[in-house]
C-alpha cells in the first residue's frame, strides 16, 4: 500500500478527487489527456490507498468506484417520472416530410416562418436516466417499459464519460437521459479477446452494451469501457431551446455529442442527413440515424405527446446497409492461436462504402447454423459497419447440387489433428511448430501494440518465412545483414533500419511482451495487470493458478491458460531462446525516492514558456513525481510564472508561496538552459 504523503489526509484525498475527475472529463469527454495513462493511474493508486487506510474518507462520487465493486443479488425498480419515451421513426425522406407536415397542421402559425429543429446524430446504444442530488450521481436506471426501469447506479459509475460529481455552476438537482454505448474499437478488442479463447463473436456494439449494463457484478462492466452521451434535461432549469440545453449540459461536465446541428427547416435537416449518411462510417462510435427535434422548447410543449411518443420529435433511420453476392469458396484460416477460422469468398460487393470479398463464419458452429455452402446467394452486412458478416443465405436460389460444408479433421497447414477444448466452440491446431500458427505469432509479435517492430508487414513476414530464413520468434533476433538487403525489395537501408528496431525491441516493458507472445486469452489489459502484479517475467512463470487468480480481472479462465502456457516445455524453450538474444524486459520496479525527485510537492503552471509547451512542462514535472494542479492553494508547492502569467500568480504572491521563472523550472527539471533553448 502506497504511504500517504500528507499531513491532511482528507483534504489531499478531496485533492485527489478534483484532479482525476478533472483529468476523466479531459480524457474521455473532451479527447484531450494532458497526463499519461501511468501518471493517471498514480493518482488513482495514490486515492486508494488512502481511502483504504482511511475508510471514512471515501465518498460516494470517488473515482475508485468507477472499478466495481461487490456483485449486486438483483436489480431495483426505478420509475420514471417523467416516462422515458420512445420515439416515432421514419425511414426514408418521404416519411419525414408527411412528419413534417403533421407539424404544419399541429401549429399552423408556425408554419409560415419554418421550424426550427436541432438534429443529433442517434447513438446506437442503451438509453439510461442519470439523476444527481446536491451535484452527485445518485442514481442510473435503465429504460425499461419506458415507466419502470432497473437501477444499474452502481455499473454506470464505471462509465468514465459520466461525471460523478457536477461543477459547482451546475443545477444541485438534475435528471438527464442518454446513451451508454460500446466504442467501436473497444468492440474490436472484445470481438479480438473472444475469437481467442475460441468464444463466439458478438454481432453488434449494443447486444454487448446491454448485456454489460446489467451485470450484477460492476468489476466485469468496468472492463468493457463503456462509454455515454448525453441529448437531454428531463428534470432540472428550463431554458428556452433544445439547443441551450445541449450547451448547458457540454459546460456541465456531461458528454455531448458535438455533431448536432440547429436546421431551420426540414431543407437543412435533410442536408445534416446527407452529410453523416457516409461520414457516419468513421465515427468511433456505431449509429444508425438521426433524431430530429423541434428546438423550442415551450412549442414542444404546446405539440404534447402521443400515447408512446412525443409528437415534437422524431427518428429518421438509415437504411441497412445490406449486399447480396454469391459464395465461390469457404477456406479455412489458421491463427496465431491455433483457432480454425472458415472464411466464406464471395464475388466482390460494396457494402458501407467499401468492398467486401470475403467475411468470416467465426466457428463452425456459426457457420453450421446459417448452412452457407459454396454456390449459394447470400446477404452481406457490416457488423458494427465494421465486420463484414453473412446475415442470410437465400434458400429459395441454391444450386441442386451443392452440399454442406465439414470441417477438416487435420490443421489443413499441417496437417496434425484438430482438437476442440470442453466448454468451446473454436476447433484448434495445438501444434505451435504448424507454419500458420508460426506466422501469424511472427506478425502479432512485431505488431505496433505489441514489440512495435518497424519494417515487417505481412508480406515481408511471409517473405522471410519462404525464404527460410524466420521460423519463429527468436530468429528475429539472428536475422542477417546481408542476407536481408539481398532479398527482392530490401536493400541495405531496409536491413539496417529493421535490425535497429529489433534492437530497441529488446527491451520494452514487460506489458508488451506478454501481450506480444499471443498467450490465449491474454489481451493488452490483461497483460497489463500481470505486469503491474508480478513485476517480472520470472516471477509470473512461477505464479499458480491460485496467484494469478488474486490478480483483479484475472478468472479461472485466464489463470489456467496463462499457468498452461508457462508450463509447455515449447513455450519455455521459446521464452529462453528469447532471453538467449537479448530480449529482456525491464523490471517493473515501484518509484523511489531517487527516480521520484519532486513527490508530494504539487505544482501551478501559469503563463507561457520559451522552451516548451505547459503540456510538456506538466508531463515533466509529474515523471519526477510532482502533482500538477490547475489552481493554487495553500498546498502549493511552487508555482512555475511564464510570460503573461495571471491571477493565479497574484494569489501565489499573496500566500507567500514559492515562484520559480522558467530559469528556476529547467533547474528543477535537470535541464541546461541553452540544451532547452
Amino acid at each position: 500500500m502506497r504511504e500517504v504523503r500528507e499531513s491532511d489526509p482528507a483534504r489531499r484525498a478531496a485533492e485527489l478527487r478534483d484532479e482525476i475527475q478533472r483529468h476523466e472529463r479531459l480524457y474521455y469527454a473532451l479527447g484531450r489527456p494532458e497526463i499519461s495513462d501511468r501518471d493517471f493511474d498514480r493518482l488513482m493508486a495514490e486515492l486508494a490507498a488512502l481511502e483504504a487506510s482511511r475508510p471514512e474518507l471515501a465518498t460516494a462520487d470517488s473515482p475508485t468506484r468507477r472499478v466495481g465493486g461487490e456483485p449486486l443479488s438483483g436489480f431495483a425498480p426505478v420509475r420514471h417520472e417523467p416516462p422515458m419515451m420512445s420515439l416515432d421513426n421514419t425511414y426514408n425522406l418521404e416519411e419525414l416530410r408527411e412528419w413534417g407536415a403533421r407539424l404544419d397542421r399541429l401549429a399552423p402559425d408556425m408554419a409560415a416562418s419554418g421550424f426550427d429543429f436541432v438534429a443529433e446524430l442517434k447513438v446506437d446504444g442503451v438509453s439510461t436516466s442519470l439523476r444527481y442530488e446536491d451535484g452527485l450521481f445518485v442514481q442510473g436506471a435503465t429504460r425499461g417499459n419506458g415507466t419502470v426501469g432497473d437501477d444499474v447506479t452502481e455499473n454506470l459509475r464505471t462509465v468514465r464519460s459520466l461525471p460523478l460529481r457536477l461543477p459547482p455552476a451546475a443545477p444541485r438537482h438534475l435528471l438527464v437521459r442518454g446513451e451508454v454505448y460500446m466504442p467501436r474499437a473497444e468492440f474490436a478488442r472484445v470481438n479480438r479477446e473472444r475469437e481467442a479463447a475460441g468464444e463466439e463473436l458478438y454481432a453488434n456494439p449494443r447486444n454487448v452494451t446491454a448485456g454489460s449494463i446489467r451485470q450484477l457484478d460492476s468489476r466485469q462492466v468496468a472492463g468493457r469501457r463503456l462509454a455515454a452521451a448525453v441529448y437531454q434535461i428531463a428534470d432540472g432549469p428550463r431554458f428556452a431551446s433544445h439547443a441551450e440545453s445541449l450547451e448547458r449540459m457540454a459546460e456541465w461536465g456531461f458528454p455531448v455529442q458535438d455533431s448536432w446541428r440547429r436546421c431551420h427547416g426540414l431543407a437543412e435537416v435533410e442536408a445534416f442527413i446527407a452529410v453523416w449518411r457516409e461520414r457516419r462510417h468513421d465515427l468511433g462510435f456505431e449509429t444508425d440515424g438521426v433524431v430530429v427535434k423541434i428546438d423550442d422548447l415551450a412549442l414542444r410543449e404546446r405539440l404534447g405527446a402521443t400515447s408512446k411518443a412525443p409528437r415534437w420529435a422524431v427518428a429518421y433511420k438509415y437504411e441497412p446497409e445490406q449486399a447480396e453476392t454469391v459464395v465461390r469458396g469457404i477456406l479455412v484460416q489458421v491463427g496465431r492461436t491455433g483457432v480454425l477460422t472458415p472464411v466464406a469468398e464471395f464475388d466482390p460487393v460494396l457494402v458501407a462504402g467499401s468492398t467486401v470479398r470475403r467475411a468470416t463464419l467465426h466457428n463452425y458452429e456459426d457457420l453450421s447454423r446459417k448452412d452457407v455452402r459454396v454456390g449459394d446467394t447470400v446477404v452481406i452486412e457490416k457488423a458494427g459497419e465494421v465486420i463484414p458478416r453473412v446475415v442470410e443465405v437465400r434458400l429459395g436460389r441454391r444450386p441442386d447440387a451443392s452440399v454442406p460444408f465439414e470441417m477438416p479433421e487435420r490443421c489443413p497447414e499441417c496437417g496434425e489433428p484438430v482438437v476442440r477444448f470442453e466448454g468451446e466452440v473454436a476447433t484448434r491446431c495445438v501444434n505451435p511448430e504448424c507454419p500458420a500458427v508460426r506466422q501469424e505469432t511472427i506478425r502479432h509479435y512485431v505488431s505496433r501494440n505489441a514489440m512495435d517492430i518497424e519494417g515487417l508487414g505481412d508480406e515481408k513476414i511471409a517473405q522471410l518465412v519462404a525464404a527460410g530464413m524466420l521460423t519463429d520468434l527468436p530468429g528475429l533476433y539472428h536475422l542477417d545483414r546481408e542476407a536481408l538487403a539481398a532479398l527482392a525489395g530490401w536493400g541495405e537501408k531496409s536491413a539496417d533500419n529493421l535490425l535497429a528496431s529489433l534492437a530497441e525491441s529488446r527491451h520494452r516493458p514487460l506489458a508488451r511482451l506478454l501481450f506480444a507472445l499471443g498467450i490465449r486469452m491474454v489481451g493488452e489489459r490483461t497483460a497489463k495487470l500481470l505486469a503491474q502484479h508480478f513485476g517480472s517475467l520470472t516471477a509470473l512463470e512461477a505464479a499458480s493458478e491460485e496467484e494469478l487468480q488474486v490478480v483483479d480481472e484475472i478468472g479461472p479462465k485466464v489463470a489456467a491458460s496463462v499457468r498452461a502456457f508457462f508450463a509447455d516445455p515449447r513455450q519455455q524453450r521459446r521464452l529462453a531462446a528469447l532471453a538467449a538474444a537479448g530480449v529482456e524486459p525491464p523490471p517493473v520496479e515501484s518509484p523511489t525516492a531517487a527516480s521520484l525527485p519532486l513527490a508530494g510537492k504539487t505544482v501551478v503552471l501559469t503563463g507561457k514558456l520559451a522552451s516548451m509547451s505547459r503540456e510538456e512542462a506538466a508531463e515533466k514535472l509529474e515523471a519526477l513525481g510532482a502533482r500538477v494542479a490547475g489552481s493554487v492553494s495553500k498546498k502549493t508547492s511552487f508555482v512555475v510564472a511564464g510570460e503573461d502569467a495571471g491571477s493565479k500568480l497574484d494569489k501565489a504572491r499573496d500566500l507567500g508561496i514559492e515562484i520559480l521563472d522558467e530559469a528556476g523550472l529547467l533547474l528543477r527539471l535537470g535541464i541546461d538552459k541553452e540544451e532547452a533553448q
